[in-house]
């Protein structure tokens, strides 16, 4: 660049001195010339008037030839012409040689003003000269023209001599003003080229102010507009990367799956939850056309009606077939942002859409058990209630006075109402325990005397249904940090469906391990066991495998949610092993006690 510029300006520069000094030398050589030829004219003019102040007298041709042989010794060519056009006399030529003369304009003029002058080309010598010609008027006798002429010769020798030295002037003002305009285009573009490669710093992103140089002119004007332009550009730049960072930080830290999708249905951003949520390679996905990576019909369609600029959009779609995922999605067009809000078509297409999944599978579960919660507990307040309301309409119908059946008729109402006030209780154990407000007072408790204790009051049962129960603690077990009542309400419960669930004859162990930092207590039965599909529901609320044997023992179907939570409340966790007709091992961990 630094180069064409150079040589473009010194050329320029080069080439219009030359022209300009051409034209100098022209137009001088054009005025010297016509200045020569106006004093030639003068000093002719001269000449003619002392030559005709004693005019010829006659036209005798020896006369004639004397005179203007006297005439010619100014150093004019002398001519006589006659009103014919006819040379009388020359005064370096033979008259009656010479052509005719009724056509020189000189001669002409002369006829018809009195005077007349040219320049041109002698027809008898062959080179230019200056002629002036005079009118006589003879008395009694036709007029004659008396010429006189210089040549041109010397005139243009100076003007050779002239051109000579105006050429040599002319080389030594071209050579010094072309080392000038080559000095001076050399400097303007090597500062050019610092303003170039100043706005291709610019381009790539430094932003670094350019040092002022040179004298102040336009250039060092741009200089200074550039360095203002390159400040604010850096300016708006850092605010934009700064707030593009803070928008990408906070999209790619939602736990809500983002994408945008540009108009022609190609993937331009998503955040991590969105890659995990559709299992979305990272690495390449960006740039590709979002059928190539969204694989659900039901959310491209969604997307594809937000680029077609409908508003409002959202939906719920099901994602997973072992284990299926609820999501809830809301797609949105984007409206581009490069012309006025007053002047952009309403119908124009959006530039883009956003979608955002929102993972509602917690939620719909939570829904789900919500109902199920209420469900459960209407038909376990149902059948008690009816049953009390029942047997109390037939005493009051006059079951009362049958001693048959009266007593037992109370004893049902009993029964059921215990049940009712065992199944109270155990709802708001549970509220208070969800709700955070559980009392747990931690100490030291040991795990042997907890087993044991327990063992004893499930021994009684055992006996009744000839089941075995077998204790494994070894005698060195360490000791938990926990509540004992809440724990002892854990381990009895697990006893208690270990019991109900068991058939006669059956086998329960009761087992202890310590680890380095927690206990695990494992019941384990020969009962009926439990289908896989339940294991996964057991522990939540009024969730029973075999709902007719749990009501028959009097169970409530909260037993084991109250365990899970008061387990998780000292830190440890409960789960269960389990196989259909060979049994099921409940076991939790409690964290030791340091």
């Amino acid at each position: 660049m630094r180069a064409r510029l150079f040589w473009k300006l010194g050329l320029t520069y080069g080439a219009l001195l030359l022209v300009v000094l051409l034209a100098v030398q022209l137009y001088t050589a054009r005025v010297i010339r016509s200045q020569a030829i106006r004093s030639a004219n003068d000093q002719l003019a001269s000449l003619l008037s002392l030559t005709l102040a004693n005019p010829p007298r006659s036209d005798d041709p020896a006369e004639l030839r004397d005179w203007t042989g006297r005439a010619a010794r100014s150093g004019a060519r002398v001519t006589i012409i006659d009103h014919t056009g006819r040379v009388l006399v020359d005064s370096e030529a033979d008259a009656d040689k010479m052509e005719n003369h009724a056509n020189r304009p000189e001669v002409q003029d002369a006829f018809a003003r009195g005077t007349g002058q040219s320049v041109h080309r002698s027809v008898t010598f062959g080179r230019e000269l200056v002629y002036r010609a005079q009118r006589y008027d003879r008395a009694g006798s036709d007029p004659i023209v008396v010429r006189l002429a210089v040549p041109l010769s010397q005139i243009d020798l100076s003007l050779v001599e002239l051109r000579q030295r105006l050429l040599i002037a002319t080389l030594v003002v071209l050579l010094s003003g072309g080392l000038v305009s080559f000095a001076f285009a050399r400097i303007f573009a090597a500062r050019v080229q610092r303003l170039q490669r100043f706005s291709q710093r610019i381009a790539e992103g430094d932003f670094r102010p350019l040092l002022r140089e040179g004298p102040r002119d336009e250039l060092s004007d741009l200089a200074d507009s550039l360095n203002q332009t390159a400040a604010r550009l850096d300016r708006e730049i850092r605010l934009l990367s700064g707030e593009r960072n803070r928008s990408s930080a906070i999209l790619r830290s939602m736990v809500e799956g983002v994408a945008v999708i540009d108009a022609e249905e190609r993937l331009v951003f998503y955040n991590r939850a969105f890659s995990e949520i559709l299992i979305v390679e990272s690495a390449n996905a960006e740039g590709r056309p979002l059928i190539e990576v969204v694989r659900n019909s039901d959310l491209v369609g969604l997307i594809r009606r937000a680029l077609r600029g409908d508003e409002g959009l959202q939906s719920d779609i099901t994602m997973g077939i072992t284990q299926t995922r609820s999501f809830s999605i809301t797609a949105a067009p984007v409206k581009a942002l490069d012309a006025p809000a007053s002047g952009r078509d309403p119908q124009a297409k959006p530039s883009g859409a956003v979608v955002v999944l929102h993972d509602v599978t917690e939620l719909r579960r939570l829904e789900r058990v919500r109902q199920d919660f209420v469900a459960n507990v209407s038909h376990e307040f149902k059948t008690p209630l009816t049953a009390i309301q029942g047997f109390a309409e037939t005493l009051l119908a006059g079951a009362l006075d049958d001693p048959e059946n009266n007593r037992r008729f109370l004893e049902i109402i009993r029964n059921h109402a215990i049940r009712l006030a065992r199944l109270t209780n155990d709802l708001l154990k549970l509220a208070r325990i969800e709700a955070g407000k559980m009392e747990v007072e931690f100490s030291s408790v040991s795990l042997l005397e907890l087993i044991e204790g327990c063992t004893e009051t499930t021994l009684l049962k055992a006996n009744r249904k000839e089941i075995t129960l077998e204790i494994t603690v070894p005698p060195q077990l360490p000791a938990v940090r926990g509540d004992a009542a809440l724990l002892r309400d854990v381990l009895q419960n697990l006893l208690d469906n270990a019991i109900q669930y068991t058939p006669a004859r059956g086998h329960i162990s009761v087992s202890a391990t310590a680890g380095p930092r927690e206990a695990v207590v494992t019941v384990a039965d020969t009962g009926i066991g439990i289908p896989l599909a339940d294991s996964e529901r057991i522990f939540e609320r009024f969730y029973r495998v075999d709902a007719a044997r749990s009501r028959e023992a009097g169970g409530t179907g909260l037993g084991l949610s109250i365990a899970k939570h008061i387990v998780e409340a000292h830190g440890g966790k409960l789960w269960v092993e389990s196989t259909v007709g060979q049994g099921s091992r409940f076991s939790f961990s409690l964290p030791l006690d340091s």
